[in-house]
């Protein structure tokens, strides 16, 4: 074999096994990831009676809730973060003066991408 195809067979190779590893984030849990962050930033606004929750019908009190979504619609949609409101408005993607939530501590950047994860994952309530 020649030099050249030796190292063109190496390089086709090692970028076989570079990208077998890069199997994409972890499985992100409803139960052990999203929901406490959604207890910990939205529940307090978001339960039935809540100004959160009469100002948009969005309730938080559930992972039912949460997918049922909010008078206008459906928040959460399974797969396309940047069709869900839920992570648009965490995310600050639609306009930073309505950031959820609203006149607190915004969510840091890797509980912003669990919640990114989640729903590209599909959103289940794992």
């Amino acid at each position: 074999m020649s030099r050249s195809t030796t190292l063109l067979l190496s390089s086709t190779l090692c970028t076989s096994l570079l990208m077998g590893c890069s199997a994409g984030p972890a499985p992100v849990s409803f139960k052990s990831e999203v929901k406490p962050l959604v207890e910990k930033y939205c529940t307090e606004c978001h339960l039935p009676g809540g100004a959160g929750a009469e100002a948009s019908g969005f309730i938080t009190d559930s992972y039912e809730n949460l997918m049922k979504g909010t008078k206008f619609g459906p928040v959460v949609v399974a797969g396309d973060p940047l069709s869900s409101s839920f992570y648009r408005l965490i995310a600050g993607k639609v306009d930073p003066s309505i950031r959820m939530p609203h006149g607190k501590e915004a969510l840091s950047e890797v509980e912003i991408a669990t919640v990114e994860n989640w729903i590209t994952q599909g959103a289940g309530n794992n």
